[in-house]
């Protein structure tokens, strides 16, 4: 192989990366050297929480169970095989949850072809076109590891409220539904009120590190995934991730921390056409919440094609990734990138966590927590306490309201060019969307328009599904991030049951309550409400599109 992948490349267990040792050897001193002096490998490998340092120590002792998780998911085998065929009948699988734990069960269900309709969002016409779609034949699979999580409290109460209303009885609405979570938090005892099957959580990993545990292993199953081969796969790696040399993770984790240490903190994920779809999603999520923090941090950007624009210049990183490569073949699919991970499922699984808590090490950042996460929740919960911030337009056209910062210009096309050309020479903008992702699955395509005009990364961001994820990021990484959130008029709106506040309130009051946690930082944010989705998103492309002419 030549090009800028020319060089060793590190494999284990039909997992490769390619390129990790120019990397490495590109900054002032060598990452990996350090790590493998310090003992990592190996001590990561056998949970040794002191990696961290003191203050992150007792986070780490409590969320290290990922590093063989797979062998203790292999106890959930039976029950998997159980529960599939006791609810064969009910062959539509939703998923209700956010951030990593449904990710990863997205990523599975995705490359190996498997049905299964993820329901992470508040938006009212996304919640309801679910709870009329095959409800008769439909068994909710509800993810978390508490009762604090309002999405997934929001949707559990809206699917057993429709059971009922459909002539379900309560013994019979509770055999649709499936809880993973700890038995003993309030969304294990509300379970066991619904009368639902309540699958225990490994108590010891959390949501972006559960891709093998039971958060992601039993939508998949119940999908119809033989979960076995992932855990396999894993698990035939996992020999590799203790040792010094022939360590694939190793390699990784030490390229990721030398790429972020000299500056290149842009980690540009594309696929490689290879399989393994919407890895870069569950990836993007790994990265940002593990690292963006204090400061410092890993910003992750999910190219959609290989060909779409991205960010260029000397702080990026391009990471291509996927299931299989012929021999001779270019990563990246035509793209040429830094690094490039090959390799089935599982093993990418477990390596990109292993990879992402040694890039932790070498950044000096405890990989395990969230000090930052919180804030946009405290400013939801106030907002549907005492009702939304009274805000009026700057300006209207056609079907878009801008809610502009001071000194952008009063039109549409103008406040874009502001926002982008503001990025400066190390900023970053994230596209941040409170709409239906099917519905309003054209909103995506802002990514590219936008990055069309600027060198500088962009991101986009359903919410509030980012919430739990890259929100991490936008808060607690570095401070250079600028703002364009997208909102959406409600047709119809639908209440929460139980609750004083519906879908369509709930909605809004996380987009402002992140907008305001990010205000509040400094950071410019520009909102841009669409008063009709449909011609709201199709102006705004073509805004976006007129940046470049």
């Amino acid at each position: 192989m030549s090009g800028p992948l020319a060089g060793p490349v590190e494999a284990a267990a039909g997992l490769a990366v390619h390129g990790a040792d120019a990397v490495d050897r590109s900054g002032p001193s060598s990452t990996r050297a350090a790590l493998v002096a310090a003992g990592a490998p190996a001590r990561l490998a056998g949970g040794d929480p002191t990696l961290w340092g003191p203050t992150a120590q007792a986070t780490a002792r409590r969320r290290l169970g990922w590093v063989d998780t797979f062998r203790r998911s292999r106890e959930l085998l039976p029950l998997l095989a159980e529960l599939r065929a006791e609810l064969a009948d009910l062959d539509h699988v939703v998923l209700a949850g956010t951030g990593g734990a449904t990710l990863a069960a997205e990523v599975i269900t995705r490359t190996l072809g498997r049905p299964l309709t993820v329901l992470d969002s508040t938006d009212p016409g996304r919640v309801r076109a679910a709870l009329a779609d095959r409800l008769e034949r439909t068994v909710v699979v509800a993810v978390g590891t508490s009762g604090g999580t309002v999405e997934t409290d929001s949707l559990l109460r809206a699917y057993r409220e429709a059971f009922l209303a459909a002539g379900l009885t309560e013994e019979e609405a509770g055999r649709h539904v499936v809880v993973v979570t700890d038995p003993d938090s309030p969304l294990g005892r509300t379970a066991v009120d619904l009368g639902a099957v309540v699958v225990p959580a490994d108590l010891r990993v959390a949501g972006r590190y559960a891709a093998l545990s039971a958060f992601g292993l039993v939508p998949a199953a119940l999908a119809g995934v033989e979960v076995v081969e992932l855990l396999d796969q894993a698990e035939a790696l996992a020999d590799a991730l203790g040792r010094d040399r022939d360590n694939p993770g190793l390699a990784l984790g030490a390229a990721l921390g030398a790429a972020a240490i000299g500056g290149r903190d842009t980690v540009v994920l594309v696929s490689d056409g290879t399989g393994l779809d919407g890895l870069g999603d569950w990836i993007e999520q790994l990265l940002a919440e593990s690292t963006g923090k204090a400061g410092r941090g890993l910003l992750p950007v999910v190219l959609a094609a290989p060909d779409d624009p991205g960010p260029t210049g000397p702080d990026v990183l391009t990471v291509s990734y996927g299931g299989a490569l012929a021999a001779g073949a270019v990563p990246g699919g035509g793209v040429a990138p830094d690094l490039a991970v090959t390799g089935p499922l599982g093993a990418q699984f477990l390596a990109w966590e292993y990879a992402t808590a040694l890039a932790g090490v070498a950044l000096g950042v405890d990989p395990f927590d969230e000090p930052d996460g919180a804030g946009s929740t405290e400013h939801t919960s106030r907002i549907l306490a005492c009702g939304p911030p009274a805000e009026r337009p700057s300006f209207t056209v056609g079907a878009v309201e801008a809610y502009a910062p001071a000194g952008a210009p009063a039109d549409l096309v103008g406040a874009l060019r502001w926002l982008v050309e503001g990025l400066g020479s190390d900023g970053y903008l994230a596209v941040l969307a409170y709409l239906d992702r099917y519905a309003d699955a054209d909103a995506a395509r802002l990514r590219a328009r936008l990055a069309g005009a600027t060198a500088r990364p962009v991101t986009f961001g359903w919410g509030p599904r980012y919430l739990h994820s890259t929100g991490q990021y936008h808060q607690g990484g570095p401070q250079v991030g600028s703002y364009l959130q997208v909102t959406g008029t409600i047709d119809a709106d639908l209440p929460v049951p139980d609750r004083p506040y519906s879908f369509g309130e709930l909605q809004a009051a996380q987009a402002a309550g992140d907008r305001q946690a990010l205000a509040g930082r400094g950071r410019p944010v520009l909102r841009l409400h669409l008063t009709d989705r449909a011609e709201g998103v199709a102006q705004l492309l073509d805004a976006a599109g007129r940046l470049t002419t």
